[in-house]
């Protein structure tokens, strides 16, 4: 059965970044996130998310040793976060997977994992 910490071993290092980059790709022309993320460091905001997701998912800890404890909440407060950000951060995040051809066995997995972190990033009352 595959786990969270298993995720990385089962999709691959390489399709877990070629998804953050069809994730990455969506954001960059999106009217409702897209404006979020700093213009100046995309590079650095998908390098970031793809470490951090490969660790989560089991591999290296490459985004732990470069940054430290995840700290989401905090990172993500300088952003006004509701239901419509968390939702369209979730759909860009499944149109990515389907794109890459993530397995039906491990969305299964990475979608309740990644409900639960974006509903978490939510910081305004609604």
């Amino acid at each position: 059965m595959m786990t969270l910490d298993s995720l990385c071993q089962h999709v691959g290092e390489e399709r877990l970044r070629a998804m953050v980059a069809a994730f990455y790709r969506r954001v960059r022309v999106d009217d409702l996130i897209g404006p979020m993320y700093p213009a100046e460091d995309w590079e650095g905001s998908e390098k970031r998310l793809a470490d951090f997701v490969i660790y989560r998912f089991g591999g290296p800890q490459t985004y732990l040793e470069q940054r430290g404890h995840p700290r989401l909440r905090m990172r993500h407060l300088p952003f006004s976060i509701g239901l419509k950000e968390r939702d369209r951060w979730l759909t860009l995040m499944g149109e990515a997977m389907r794109e890459t051809g993530v397995s039906e066995e491990a969305a299964q997995v990475m979608i309740p994992f990644f409900a639960q972190v974006a509903d978490m990033m939510r910081n305004r009352p609604e």
